[in-house]
């Protein structure tokens, strides 16, 4: 498969998946702070606060899947191969930043009582891999683009 396709490919779901988040955090802030604070901490007058913080994750995820969008829309602007390596750089240090976020959570074990999130169970699981998949995704892709 040629790089120019698999970068098509890297891009459609670096587009969607930072949409998802951008629809998750800033659509759904609520459901957002829910997964991250267990149930017996959600009457703290901090709830509302945190459920609300989380809308910027939502406008950093809407910035990085519009750029995706402008890509692929835009691609023949960005035709040498060190150009679509930095874009997919980038990609990939906003993935792994997130993977790294979650990393000492889950090294601990995730939720442990009140503390933390659950990084190793249901949903916050699923964001972790896919992160990790992606981060490295993109990184492959640019190391491609970039080694002769």
């Amino acid at each position: 498969m040629p790089y120019a396709t698999v970068f098509t490919a890297i891009l459609v779901l670096n587009a969607l998946w930072f949409g998802i988040g951008f629809r998750y955090f800033s659509l759904t802030p609520d459901a957002a702070a829910r997964l991250l604070v267990p149930r017996s901490a959600r009457d703290s007058p901090l709830f509302p606060t945190l459920a609300a913080s989380v809308r910027f994750l939502g406008g950093m995820n809407l910035a990085f899947a519009v750029f995706a969008v402008l890509l692929l829309l835009n691609g023949s602007l960005f035709p040498q191969p060190s150009q679509r390596a930095l874009f997919a750089g980038v990609f990939s240090l906003a993935h792994a930043s997130q993977f790294v976020s979650n990393l000492p959570v889950a090294l601990r074990g995730g939720r442990v009582g009140e503390s933390f999130w659950p990084v190793l169970s249901g949903p916050m699981l699923f964001i972790f891999v896919v992160d990790l998949t992606l981060a490295l995704g993109n990184a492959a892709m640019a190391a491609a683009l970039i080694i002769p």
